[in-house]
């Protein structure tokens, strides 16, 4: 299963998204991130808290979806938006009718503070969204397959509470 995961700077939430399903799937799922408007480069605390947790960063960038929107693009089976800016914005065309969930987190990016708080709300951001994917990855295969029982279940993670199991 191919995974999209949209914002719109592409530098933090889909950012730390991307590498955390990858590690966290194993092979069974491909995530992939890109934003409406990257902002062209990841911001260095998403990579400080990847490399904490020992998740590989090699290849991660700010990019735009247009990217993924081409004809030689990977097909995409979900699209998950975890900024509600890119919830609300006209999305490209994806090929194939992928399945799309919103999964709205704050931005940790623009959190104010010194390092302790800004790198706090990473870890934070980072520990909601390995929450999300722990819920997504724990799916039986029958409810994986079948499109309408995965959507319940991905509008259901989108409303779980950061500090839900």
């Amino acid at each position: 299963m191919n995974v999209l995961i949209l914002c719109t700077g592409n530098s933090a939430r889909s950012i730390l998204a991307e590498a955390l399903l990858n590690a966290m799937a194993q092979g069974r799922m491909q995530a992939y991130s890109a934003g409406s408007d990257p902002t062209g480069k990841v911001n260095p605390l998403a990579l400080e808290v990847l490399a904490m947790e020992g998740i590989p960063t090699d290849g991660l960038s700010s990019k735009s979806w247009d990217a993924f929107s081409e004809s030689d693009a990977p097909a995409m089976d979900l699209i998950i938006t975890v900024c509600n800016n890119a919830a609300g914005e006209a999305c490209p065309v994806w090929p194939g009718a992928p399945l799309r969930a919103h999964w709205g987190l704050p931005d940790p990016a623009a959190v104010q503070g010194d390092d302790e708080i800004r790198l706090k709300a990473f870890l934070d951001t980072a520990q909601a969204l390995r929450k999300r994917f722990a819920r997504l990855l724990g799916l039986p295969e029958d409810v994986i397959a079948d499109r309408g029982a995965l959507q319940q279940q991905l509008d259901s993670i989108g409303l779980m509470e950061e500090g839900a199991v």
